[in-house]
């Protein structure tokens, strides 16, 4: 029914791309979203072109061409990656966006992701279009529809590596809503992780501390990194049951505690029977597994991270990572002094939507320690952040932390409690110069407690 309309609107990348003027915004898909063949053939126009911006979020590979043209390309990352950390090192036209996630559609549609200015072009990657005109988003919901809305110049990369993720809701874009399309090589595959690896012997520590606030019934968020996949290792030797997810990304670690039933979502009071999360980062085998399965729900963002969405779900359990916690408990968990590491992203959208869940709790997690480029430990916990660092959390949205040496209660304590029982959860060696520290500041005074 739509193949005439579809022979209508295909395109050649380069087409697409000569619309592009000098000054213009281009809204990319974000994580997987991202086109590849559309930002080659823009690159290749960085003879004709001044002042470009790209806006995106969290760059995987390939590397976008347009960062080889400074004085032609702009581009601004709603929240960075490991990738979008390496290529700072080596260029400067690319900034950080502070955001929080779930408002991203809201700044799409009333420009002000483009400092007022109109979005001239929306670019996404997609899935290839079914019997009924949609465009499938993969694994890259989020704000996609809102950018189709509203959004000039709108064109889709069809890449036929990209599962079909269901919905939920805002998880297509139908034929009638798009100006053109490209065809990716047969051959282009959607980045995948080559493997997730095994936690660390601190994340277990942690993850076990975890288990104790996660009961029958709770519902989960798990943040990124090694974390989740050692709550689900533990998860997996408890008789804790009818467990649901609720959350803004989608990781490998729920696999195995969905199929095994120990993730049945039947006691959420919204969405029951489906895992429900707005994005999904991982191995090609979480990309098979979700693709067309009946049992996940893609949904837009300010649905999946909006607090007053979060806290309709009971025993709402929040887990995520910090990179640091200063002696007043604030978190930083984006940046160290002005380098900027990763975002705030959806971190604070479940902070709040989980402590107003009935029952809910949302905990921030740290390994005490890393070590610096010379080998050398060094104590997450300090007594003031370096110059430069982001709050991501104020102390008064914390609930609890978590390191390998305990999880403690921060919400509604004193600035002496709350003092003493982050040092608590410092490694032992760095917790004499903290004492030392906190006094000086007149923010804790000795009790008993700390040995």
């Amino acid at each position: 029914m739509y193949s005439k309309e579809y022979r209508e609107k295909l395109t050649t990348p380069e087409a697409v791309a000569a619309k592009v003027q000098s000054g213009d915004y281009i809204k990319l898909g974000y994580f997987n979203g991202k086109p590849v063949t559309l930002i080659e053939a823009l690159a290749n126009r960085h003879e004709e072109l001044t002042d470009v911006s790209l806006v995106g979020t969290a760059i995987v590979p390939p590397v976008p061409e347009v960062f080889k043209y400074p004085d032609s390309f702009n581009f601004i990352d709603w929240h960075w990656s490991k990738l979008t950390r390496m290529i700072r090192e080596h260029v400067d036209n690319l900034s950080y966006a502070p955001v929080c996630y779930h408002a991203c559609p809201e700044f799409v549609r009333n420009g002000t992701v483009c400092g007022g200015n109109e979005i001239k072009h929306v670019w996404q990657r997609v899935a290839p279009m079914d019997e009924h005109g949609y465009f499938n988003f993969g694994t890259n919901n989020s704000e996609s529809l809102a950018s189709f809305e509203i959004g000039k110049n709108r064109c889709v990369e069809v890449n036929k590596s990209t599962p079909i993720c269901l919905g939920g809701n805002q998880e297509s874009v139908h034929i009638s809503m798009i100006d053109f399309i490209v065809e990716a090589p047969d051959d282009q595959q959607v980045f995948a992780a080559p493997e997730i690896p095994p936690p660390t012997e601190v994340e277990m520590k942690i993850a076990n501390h975890l288990l104790d606030y996660i009961h029958d019934g709770s519902c989960l968020q798990l943040g990124i990194g090694g974390l989740p996949n050692a709550i689900g290792i533990l998860l997996k030797d408890t008789d804790i049951k009818n467990l649901g997810v609720h959350s803004e990304m989608f990781v490998d670690a729920y696999i195995d505690m969905i199929d095994s039933g120990q993730i049945n979502n039947s006691q959420k009071q919204i969405d029951r029977h489906k895992s429900t999360y707005t994005f999904a980062l991982g191995t090609q085998r979480l990309y098979d597994w979700m693709n067309n399965n009946k049992g996940l729900a893609s949904y837009n963002v300010d649905y999946i991270n909006h607090p007053v969405v979060i806290s309709k779900l009971d025993n709402m359990i929040s887990i995520n990572q910090a990179l640091s916690v200063d002696l007043l408990t604030q978190i930083s968990a984006e940046s160290m002094g002005y380098k900027q590491i990763t975002g705030n992203g959806g971190m604070t959208d479940f902070i709040i939507g989980a402590q107003w869940s009935r029952g809910g709790k949302s905990i921030i997690c740290l390994p005490a320690t890393h070590k610096d480029k010379d080998g050398n430990l060094v104590s997450r916990i300090v007594p003031t952040f370096p110059l430069g660092t982001s709050v991501t959390v104020s102390r008064h949205l914390v609930d609890y932390i978590a390191t390998e040496y305990g999880v403690k209660k921060m919400k509604a304590q004193s600035q002496w409690a709350r003092t003493e029982a982050i040092i608590e959860l410092a490694h032992p060696q760095f917790r004499d110069d903290l004492i030392k520290a906190a006094q000086e500041a007149k923010i804790w005074r000795r009790s008993n407690k700390i040995e």
